[in-house]
């Protein structure tokens, strides 16, 4: 009852801290917005300047949701990754679902420039982006998955995922050393990664893919504890393996597919966040760790997001530049205590 009761705390102190970063993310940026005036832009209140009202609620906000969603889908893949491959290096993209987004990315930058015209404009629209990354995973995943049919080992599945990565990001390598100044520059901006080109249409989809791998996630719970003692004893437990990992594996790539084709390939966030939860939390029951690396993972990327801003600063920061330089510290550091780490 007392280690309930201190969660039901932490949790609770996790929620608070995340609506704090949510608040402070929104009034940073190149013009300060006090909170009266945030508070005001959600009200409908009287506001000392309208253009803030416009800057809340439709730059800010949507980019803060945003990023929410993104730490919450991230996090989460990267802890169903680790644990199904029980690999404390496995992230949300060892199946090769960024490597897959990016390949359709590139095929369609460099087909605008073959079809040229009003169809070269139309496929670089934004929603045309979107949907070239989202079918680049899918097809991907739908490669892992029929190879996956005939291989009964975990392991094996992610050396195949591995390899079709490897072959994806290949074919995206000859792609871009063929493409002109302008092509590699669009694709570059990708690379990026973007959290502020959203717009509310958007948002609501991501939001409907991220909560559908949430539900998936919380479903697979009791399968998750039972495969960090290996498959063997899940087995022993009545647990369908094949029907588990598919599952697992199909949250994951809900998640980690629609967050890279909406906001381009985030990295490091779903690697550094599981653990840095195992350690805050010290406990590996996926009860605790399922809702934990969301609220952590929400932080996180809130964080980074605030300091890709540059407050006070007309300047912005690629969000991935800013992620990898917090990540791999924590990636470096977790690798040097590994004899420590909970898994």
């Amino acid at each position: 009852m007392v280690a309930q009761k201190s969660y039901r705390i932490t949790f609770i102190v996790l929620s608070f801290v995340l609506i704090a970063c949510f608040l402070l993310n929104i009034s940073l940026g190149s013009v300060g917005i006090p909170l009266d005036g945030i508070f005001a832009a959600f009200t409908g209140g009287e506001i000392e300047k309208e253009t803030w009202r416009i800057t809340v609620l439709d730059i800010r906000l949507p980019k803060a949701i945003a990023a929410v969603l993104v730490g919450f889908g991230l996090s989460l893949s990267g802890l169903l990754m680790q644990t199904l491959f029980r690999n404390p290096l496995s992230g949300p993209f060892v199946l090769g679902l960024s490597s897959g987004a990016s390949l359709g990315v590139a095929l369609l930058i460099m087909g605008a420039s073959i079809f040229g015209g009003f169809l070269g404009t139309f496929l670089l629209s934004s929603y045309s982006l979107v949907i070239a990354a989202s079918l680049g995973s899918f097809l991907v995943l739908l490669t892992v998955m029929a190879v996956s049919f005939r291989v009964k080992d975990t392991m094996s599945i992610l050396i195949i995922g591995l390899m079709f990565g490897s072959i994806t990001a290949a074919i995206v390598s000859v792609l871009t050393y063929f493409s002109d100044a302008e092509e590699l520059k669009q694709f570059m901006l990708w690379t990026l990664g973007s959290l502020g080109n959203l717009n509310w249409e958007e948002l609501s989809i991501l939001s409907f893919l991220i909560v559908l791998g949430i539900i998936l996630s919380i479903i697979s719970i009791k399968s998750l504890n039972a495969f960090l003692l290996g498959e063997n004893y899940a087995r022993s437990l009545g647990i369908d393996i094949k029907r588990s990992r598919y599952i697992v594996i199909i949250a994951t790539s809900l998640m980690a597919g629609s967050c890279t084709a909406f906001v381009g390939p985030i990295a490091f966030i779903g690697l550094a966040v599981p653990h840095l939860t195992r350690l805050f939390f010290n406990t590996t029951n996926h009860k605790i760790l399922v809702p934990s690396v969301c609220l952590i993972g929400g932080i996180l990327m809130l964080i980074c997001d605030s300091i890709a801003q540059v407050p006070l600063s007309e300047i912005t920061l690629p969000i991935n530049a800013i992620t990898s330089m917090i990540g791999a510290p924590v990636v470096i550091w977790l690798l040097v205590r590994k004899r420590k780490m909970i898994f």
